[in-house]
């Protein structure tokens, strides 16, 4: 019955300032109605995933994480270094891709993948 992620919603204290970063920092163009449609290409899929209350992967504060696959791991590294936005984690490589994690300025844990 599901075909899709049709959004992701959640409140900030400074919507302007989060707006900005999002819009520098991960280049996602925030409309006028403060978001955007991502439209996934053919090489891009959602994973919708559970973990535990205590599952150390991420901060057990946050109750959700958002994940953004990216084309480039390493030119996104380069980007975010001049946009001076340090890495929350090492780079890390698995079986299931390339990963690095960033936080946003209300303090979300962010993972990046590539594929």
């Amino acid at each position: 019955m599901i075909k899709g992620v049709g959004g992701i919603f959640w409140r900030t204290k400074n919507l302007e300032a989060i707006k900005k970063w999002y819009s520098e920092v991960l280049k996602i163009e925030i409309d006028h109605w403060n978001g955007t449609m991502i439209k996934p290409d053919s090489e891009n899929g959602t994973i919708f995933s559970f973990f535990t209350e205590d599952d150390p992967y991420f901060p057990t504060e946050q109750q959700v994480m958002l994940n953004f696959q990216v084309h480039d791991l390493n030119e996104m590294m380069l980007h975010l270094e001049q946009m001076g936005v340090p890495l929350a984690k090492e780079k890390e490589s698995s079986e299931f891709g390339k990963f690095i994690w960033i936080q946003d300025p209300d303090g979300r844990l962010i993972e990046l993948w590539e594929n």
